[in-house]
């Protein structure tokens, strides 16, 4: 009777954590819809400006893989349609051809400058800070 009642208690945790995540996304992907974003392409945007300070500093893209709650294919996309809209920017690694570089362009940098505040504000609305 125990072990069913702890895997009905963990099992209720787990959802509660998946409906907070899904209304903080949602939160979020309705603020930054006048910049063009969602909150998936803020997270890209945000990870590279954090780690990538200096106006031509790149990060490797499977540096990312692991940072973002995406698969690998879907974040390639993700990267495909910010560098279409001129946000992003990639290049091959010329010490591994296979690897690839992603990095910020003067407007992926302002357009995270702009969104950040309000990024920042529907976390606070969604999480209660």
């Amino acid at each position: 009777m125990g072990a069913t009642a702890d895997g009905a208690r963990l099992e209720e945790r787990w959802r509660d954590i998946l409906a907070v995540h899904a209304r903080t996304l949602g939160e979020i992907d309705r603020a930054l819809t006048p910049y063009g974003i969602g909150a998936s392409d803020f997270e890209v945007l945000d990870l590279l400006a954090a780690g990538t300070p200096r106006e031509d500093a790149q990060c490797r893209v499977q540096d990312l893989t692991g940072r973002v709650h995406l698969s690998q294919s879907a974040l390639s996309r993700l990267i495909a349609r910010l560098e279409r809209d001129g946000l992003v920017e990639r290049a091959t690694c010329p010490e591994d051809r296979r690897g690839v570089y992603v990095g910020l362009t003067p407007r992926g940098r302002a357009r995270h400058a702009e969104a950040l505040p309000v990024q920042r504000a529907a976390l606070a609305r969604a999480l209660g800070g």
